[in-house]
């Protein structure tokens, strides 16, 4: 067996790292992504002590998780932009016309051809959400690649006027209610799985790691690359699972609230029992979306051709053209993608609601931009992960979550997210600095 530290260490080298340095080689985890999670515990027990214990709860993490889908789903595709070196500050403009949009489609427009809760209101409310979006970003990325105007230019005119005809869609009125299958992608009681297909899911996803690290290791020997040792396979295959699960554990056991548990019981005839009715949520359905919308970004990224393309622009834009890319097209699928994922984030936004604001998506856009940076995305481009991404979003929805619990100001609130953003990028520049 070629063991990857036996191939690419020698012994003098070997002999001056530490049992942590040699540990990492061998199980070729990302030092920025460990050290992410590593920030991510400072917090959570910083604001679970300085709270009294509210923060690492089943209620506030099961929460966390449904804030932070928003986020995440848009940070996803900012990677794929700030990797080519542009920026979108118009994600969440977008998001707010195009919420408006499927909230004037459902509760207004459907209902006079359709009437209310009909099984097919939400499908088209979506199908139009996407087409709506995709076709902002198509639109803003045309005149990016094709008229050479900047993005920053481009979007920032798009994040003033996409919240403008937000506004016009209703003359700023506020559209609610929404359609009851639409609203269970905003999670809630209804729009959670529930412990028994949790868990279903939990178990299929610890075979698909299992399944992943295996494929990983024969493809290295089929193209005799080095192989991680197997003891490191079996650490990361348990560490993985144990997240896997653990998340899922922390999300059934917190229950629905004794009233709307009561409401159920009386509507489906089921009796309550002197102790309560105990219905534990489980996976939040807008938390299963961001998952898989960010396992689909991954394979894009890191499988597809596109995905290579992108990466090649933002490391060098003119060799990627004199190697035969169509950068002005990549670039126009990478704002149509965009466009797309902010009309996903929209219908969670919308669905979780239970409404359609003007105000929806205000400062997603710093929050996104923050999110990257802080998951390992460089602002001079061609560096930066989905996982990176999705887990700055984490990082960031925690931050929030902890002041809000401690009371903390909103401007407070806005100069701890400042000072984090500029913290991230001065880290970036120290990294890539001592990388050259």
């Amino acid at each position: 067996m070629a063991d990857i530290t036996q191939s690419t260490s020698s012994g003098p080298r070997t002999a001056v790292e530490g049992p942590f340095t040699r540990f990492l080689r061998a199980t070729e985890i990302d030092t920025r992504l460990l050290g992410m999670i590593a920030a991510l515990l400072v917090i959570w027990i910083g604001f679970h002590f300085y709270t009294g214990g509210l923060f690492l709860t089943p209620r506030n993490l099961w929460n966390l998780s449904v804030q932070t889908t928003e986020i995440a789903v848009l940070a996803t595709g900012m990677v794929l932009v700030i990797v080519t070196r542009n920026i979108d500050l118009s994600i969440g403009s977008i998001l707010g016309f195009v919420a408006m949009i499927m909230g004037v489609v459902q509760a207004k427009f459907l209902p006079q051809y359709l009437g209310f809760d009909n099984s097919f209101t939400w499908v088209i409310t979506l199908i139009c959400g996407l087409l709506v979006g995709s076709a902002i970003g198509m639109f803003q990325g045309v005149i990016i690649a094709f008229m050479g105007v900047p993005s920053f230019i481009v979007t920032l005119g798009g994040f003033l006027a996409w919240r403008g005809l937000a506004w016009y869609v209703t003359s700023g009125q506020t559209v609610a209610p929404l359609d009851t299958t639409f609203r269970i992608m905003g999670g809630g009681a209804e729009g959670a799985i529930g412990a028994t297909w949790s868990w279903i899911i939990g178990a299929a996803a610890c075979v698909l790691i299992v399944v992943s690290i295996i494929g990983s290791r024969h493809q290295r020997r089929r193209f005799n690359f080095p192989r991680r040792p197997l003891w490191a396979e079996y650490v990361l295959g348990v560490l993985g699972c144990a997240l896997v699960l653990g998340a899922i554990w922390v999300s059934t056991i917190y229950y629905w609230p004794p009233a709307i548990a009561k409401r159920y019981a009386e509507a489906n005839n089921i009796t309550v029992p002197e102790t309560g009715l105990m219905i534990p949520y489980g996976i939040a359905v807008p938390v299963l979306i961001a998952v898989l919308v960010g396992i689909v970004m991954t394979f894009i990224a890191t499988r597809l051709r596109f995905g290579r393309y992108v990466f090649a622009i933002g490391g060098n834009p003119e060799a990627a053209e004199l190697a035969g890319i169509k950068t002005r097209w990549v670039t126009v699928r990478i704002f149509a993608l965009m466009g797309f994922l902010a009309a996903v984030a929209a219908a969670i936004s919308t669905a979780r609601l239970n409404a359609a604001a003007n105000s929806q998506g205000t400062t997603y856009e710093l929050y996104t931009i923050a999110a990257a940076v802080i998951g390992g995305t460089s602002l001079a481009g061609g560096t930066g992960t989905i996982a990176g991404a999705m887990l700055g979003a984490l990082v960031m929805q925690s931050l929030q979550s902890g002041m809000g619990l401690a009371n903390v100001d909103t401007p407070i609130q806005n100069v701890v997210v400042g000072a984090v953003l500029v913290i991230a990028v001065w880290l970036d520049t120290v990294y890539r600095s001592r990388a050259k």
